[in-house]
């Protein structure tokens, strides 16, 4: 009952007005380190560069993918920091405007020394910063599950789209481009549903169903993109020397450049889709597992056996690969087949993120389950799925699940039915890859 509170959380009151809530990354940057002295920034514009509309199910509509409104939340977010000091120059026109006003009003009716002053002169900025939203990429990566069985069932299904923004500062003076950024945030969609359509009785339809989705905003993602931007170029800045940490936090300055520095190694190691990857290709790895195999032939009650193998991997590039396998094994029914096996194969191998952590793969294979003596040979053709999770620089946990197709129906025998003798082969593995220098683990 609990679940379904949850699911069905409908807001059915008005809401009051209330206090944005703060991201995790506006946390981080109040809480940076403060600086020796703020530095003086202008921000003109930073626009929407994508040109984007926002996609619906029926194409677009005339609403923009991503916020209008970047040069707010990049100020909000410079001034949140503590890091600089931000001069109006959006909206220049406005403030010059104002300023005009006040020096005819006191030339005019301010007698006063003080009004010969007329107005104080406008703060100038060191640095301009530039950039803009430069990427809106939607349904990068998409999925699902579900099922229905008997009129029931239900499914669940996901879609992730990405924001992509670039900031830059130049130096005033002599208009060098000092540092430039680049920040990626993900937007997450999420939609669960499931429902009923039966009859319970004669002419007696039992229809129901229910749902949730789960969309974030996209201005929280330019927000928090935006937030990291400015984090990245506070923390470059110190390491370049362009601005200075007050003494009192060098402690705490190193840390957060330890911490920054290694998310930077982190993230050379990931790809688009913000997978963990390898930094470098091998050749050659090494495997051994214990498995389990269950005979499907011509006799009934087959029986769950226990087994090993050995196996040597070769990769061609980073998507295919070869592999050779042998091992021994059992292949029994409860009263008629009882025989022991010497499994051999050669794979091919399909990896479908070429050199991620977790690297799911598919494979198609030859080869012969050899008797106990070798005396006698049944080839075999194979298909399965496995995937690789490396737990450190050089080896890796592998689950695997195969389909072994016997060529000939007379492994137990008997010669029946419409169907060739095959059995399933499931199993859990160590990996171990030689000469591979570096790896990130997630």
């Amino acid at each position: 009952m609990t679940s379904c509170g949850v699911i069905l959380n409908q807001p059915i009151q008005v809401s009051e007005a209330r206090i944005a809530s703060k991201t995790n990354l506006e946390k981080t940057l109040i809480d940076l380190p403060k600086p020796s002295d703020p530095v003086v920034v202008a921000v003109y514009k930073f626009k929407d560069q994508t040109g984007q509309y926002k996609p619906t199910e029926i194409g677009s509509s005339f609403s923009t993918a991503v916020t209008q409104g970047g040069t707010n939340i990049l100020i909000k977010a410079l001034d949140d920091s503590g890091w600089f000091k931000v001069i109006e120059r959006e909206n220049i026109g406005n403030l010059l405007n104002e300023r005009k006003i006040i020096r005819q009003t006191r030339m005019q009716y301010d007698n006063s020394s003080e009004s010969k002053l007329l107005v104080n002169p406008l703060l100038f900025a060191g640095v301009i910063l530039e950039g803009g939203i430069v990427s809106y990429d939607a349904n990068i990566l998409t999925g699902g599950i579900g099922v229905r069985y008997f009129g029931s069932g239900g499914s669940a299904a996901y879609r992730q789209d990405r924001v992509t923004v670039y900031l830059r500062a130049i130096a005033t003076k002599t208009g060098e481009v000092l540092k430039n950024i680049t920040t990626s945030k993900t937007i997450l969609s999420q939609s669960i549903d499931g429902g009923v359509f039966r009859y319970v009785k004669f002419s007696r339809l039992l229809e129901a169903e229910t749902g949730i989705t789960f969309n974030e905003p996209s201005d929280i993602a330019v927000t928090e993109a935006l937030q990291k931007a400015v984090y990245s170029l506070i923390l470059e800045g110190i390491k370049s020397g362009l601005w200075n940490v007050d003494a009192s936090y060098k402690e705490e300055a190193i840390m957060m450049m330890e911490e920054y520095d290694r998310e930077i190694t982190e993230g050379d190691l990931e790809n688009y889709l913000g997978v963990k990857t390898l930094d470098k290709v091998n050749k050659f790895s090494v495997s051994s597992n214990l498995f389990g195999t269950y005979y499907q032939g011509d006799f009934p009650y087959a029986r769950l056996n226990l087994g090993g193998n050995i196996a040597a991997h070769y990769e061609l590039n980073k998507n295919w690969g070869l592999s050779s396998m042998i091992g021994i094994g059992r292949l029994s029914t409860v009263e008629y087949v009882d025989k022991r096996i010497n499994p051999f194969s050669v794979d091919l191998r399909y990896k479908f993120l070429q050199n991620a952590v977790r690297n799911p793969y598919l494979k198609i294979g030859l080869g012969s389950a050899f008797t106990e003596d070798f005396s006698n040979s049944n080839p075999k053709v194979k298909a399965g799925l496995g995937i690789d999770l490396y737990i450190n620089k050089n080896s890796a946990i592998n689950l695997s699940l195969d389909y072994n197709q016997f060529l000939r129906d007379d492994f137990d025998g008997l010669e029946s039915g419409r169907y060739i003798d095959y059995y399933y082969q499931f199993g859990i593995g160590f990996k171990h890859q030689f000469n591979r220098k570096k790896i990130i683990k997630e």
